[in-house]
Formats: C-alpha cells, sequence, structure tokens
C-alpha cells in the first residue's frame, strides 16, 4: 500500500536513469511498515513505481527500523483509500513542481495542523 499520492516525474526519471546506468543492485530494498494489517511504503515510492513500470513483479523491501510519526502515515494511507490508490501502480505521474504543491505542501500543511507551534 503507498503512503502518497503522486510521483514526481522528475524524480521518476533521475531514478530510471540510475537503474539505466547503475543497475538494480545500487537500489536499495524499500522500506516497509505493517500498522493496523496494512503493509505500508514508508520510503521509496518512486523507486517502487519505477521497477513496476519495469515490470517486476516482486521487489526488495524491509521492514521499517526507525521510529517515525505512525500518525502521520497514517493519514497519508487514509488519503490513498479516498483516492482509491491501494498500489502503487495507481500513483499519479506529476511535474516536480506539482509534486511540491500538491503533495509536500499537503503533508506540510497537515503537520501543522497536528503540531501547531507555540506562540
Amino acid at each position: 500500500m503507498p503512503s502518497q499520492l503522486y510521483i514526481s516525474k522528475e524524480k521518476l526519471k533521475n531514478v530510471m536513469r540510475l537503474i539505466k546506468y547503475k543497475g538494480l543492485n545500487n537500489l536499495e530494498p524499500i522500506p516497509i511498515k505493517k500498522i493496523n494489517n496494512i503493509i505500508f511504503y514508508t520510503d521509496g515510492h518512486t523507486r517502487a513505481f519505477a521497477l513496476w513500470k519495469l515490470g517486476f513483479k516482486k521487489i526488495k523491501v524491509e521492514w521499517e527500523t526507525e521510529e517515525l510519526d505512525w500518525e502521520l502515515y497514517l493519514i497519508c494511507i487514509d488519503w490513498c483509500k479516498n483516492k482509491n490508490i491501494s498500489n502503487i501502480s495507481h500513483l499519479k505521474i506529476i511535474s516536480h513542481s506539482q509534486y511540491k504543491k500538491w503533495w509536500i505542501k499537503k503533508c506540510e500543511d497537515m503537520h501543522k495542523l497536528l503540531y501547531p507551534s507555540p506562540r
């Protein structure tokens, strides 16, 4: 299950270029986490998408060991569910500037709502 809504076109080009010139062995495994019986990507969506585009049915993953803000991830997963995104192939490719506006800003705004800075 993805935990983001979009893929940056430019980031995808860079990953595809890396795979072409450096090979698959240089790609780190995709980190995943399981919460509430949902297994989701915590990072590496662009790498996973690139591998899917190249026809891979299985990819290298590893369990996330970092303690991250899982509440934020669960919100992102809800966003994905609301947009019927349940598979890496469902992610929409958009320009990097759109990605920054539509995804990065959305995440930053959510973070500010959940954790307002003291004044």
